[in-house]
């Protein structure tokens, strides 16, 4: 409903599976208002095991949470993303930066 009104729609989901993906761009499409910009968040497990506020990560490295993407479950990174923020090595200031400038992109017409 946003996006058919002109609105800027983000959305962060943990997506492991590329056909998830392909069918999440399908659905949203292409047209006069409506595009999707997938925009992957590379960070490495390492990574994000060391950002793990809540723990989770060491709970599924000992078996207390099943099928944990990235640990116990399958995750198949992007190949060909639209935006690629690679916030292991990038500051936020400079991932930040990157997002807006696409998100302004689209904002003019010039995704």
């Amino acid at each position: 409903m946003f996006g058919d009104s002109g609105f800027i729609v983000i959305v962060a989901l943990i997506s492991p599976f590329a056909e998830d993906r392909a069918r999440a761009r399908q659905i949203v499409g292409r047209g006069d208002h409506l595009d999707f910009v997938e925009v992957y968040l590379d960070a490495g497990v390492e990574v994000c095991e060391q950002r793990d506020a809540k723990g989770l990560y060491r709970k599924a490295r000992l078996g207390q949470i099943a099928d944990f993407t990235g640990v116990s479950a399958t995750y198949e990174a992007p190949t060909h993303p639209d935006l690629l923020l690679c916030t292991g090595s990038q500051t936020v200031e400079e991932s930040l930066r990157l997002l807006h400038e696409r998100v302004s992109q689209m904002a003019l017409g010039n995704a």
